[in-house]
């Protein structure tokens, strides 16, 4: 007997609309991420500047490099999370967009 089932094509469309909303999910999720990890340097930077007049930068000079080093790689990481969860998204949605065409029973189904 035979552990693979026999699917129709229109379960064989569902599932792979299912999948590709799944992917999309996971796009979302890069784009929350990427969000979220950039808003950590700005909050960063906005605490120094709101507390630069308890201390002078020259005499901090050896913390704030690597700080801004730090930051500068998490805002670089977060630019990454962003533009490429942003590209996936469109990828997607160009996917949905041809089996909408190819398939008008998932038009009513999948906005």
């Amino acid at each position: 007997m035979s552990d693979e089932r026999d699917v129709g094509p229109d379960a064989q469309i569902s599932n792979e609309v299912q999948i590709i909303l799944a992917e999309k999910r996971t796009a979302l999720s890069a784009l929350r991420t990427g969000i979220a990890i950039f808003a950590f340097p700005l909050t960063v930077l906005s605490a120094l500047v709101a507390t630069s007049k308890a201390y002078r930068a020259t005499d901090v000079l050896h913390l704030l490099i690597p700080l801004g080093i730090l930051n500068l790689a998490l805002v670089v990481l977060a630019v990454y999370l962003v533009v490429r969860a942003i590209r996936r998204l469109h990828h997607y949605d160009r996917i949905l967009r041809e089996l909408k065409r190819k398939h008008s029973v998932l038009a009513e189904f999948v906005d």
